[in-house]
């Protein structure tokens, strides 16, 4: 009865990690799918309000109010691309993920990490890996 009882939970813990990674992917495809359309209600409310976005390449760290202010400029930058993204993996609650922006006259390969809580982004990083989508 104890081996059943362990086995229960052992099987309910696990089921919770990955309910848990199931939403965290589905959040970040929202996440991308506002970002492509500019949608800044869609941003605000994916990100917590104690935000830090992270972006390597131009040294800057954003707050949700600077990062949701910046929506604007986005706007025209993303007019007709796409954006294509795949999870690499999931660790210590921080999803690394490889993200293709496909714009009009150039495209990137970024890698980007996300820190959930509560369905809520909490902290996120974004560097490029290379000057095109080659190795997506």
């Amino acid at each position: 009865m104890v081996c059943r009882s362990i086995a229960l939970a052992a099987a309910a813990l696990l089921f919770s990690i990955v309910s848990a990674r199931a939403d965290d992917g589905a959040l970040i495809g929202r996440w991308y799918a506002a970002l492509l359309v500019a949608d800044r209600t869609e941003l605000s409310d994916l990100l917590a309000d104690d935000v830090r976005i992270k972006l390597d390449d131009l040294g800057v760290v954003q707050t949700k109010q600077e990062f949701i202010a910046s929506i604007d400029e986005w706007k025209g930058a993303v007019a007709g691309a796409e954006i294509r993204h795949r999870i690499e993996k999931t660790e210590a609650g921080v999803t690394t993920v490889i993200a293709c922006y496909d714009f009009p006259k150039n495209d990137m390969l970024m890698q980007e990490t996300f820190a959930i809580t509560d369905n809520r982004i909490t902290a996120s990083s974004q560097a490029a890996i290379a000057e095109n989508c080659d190795g997506y």
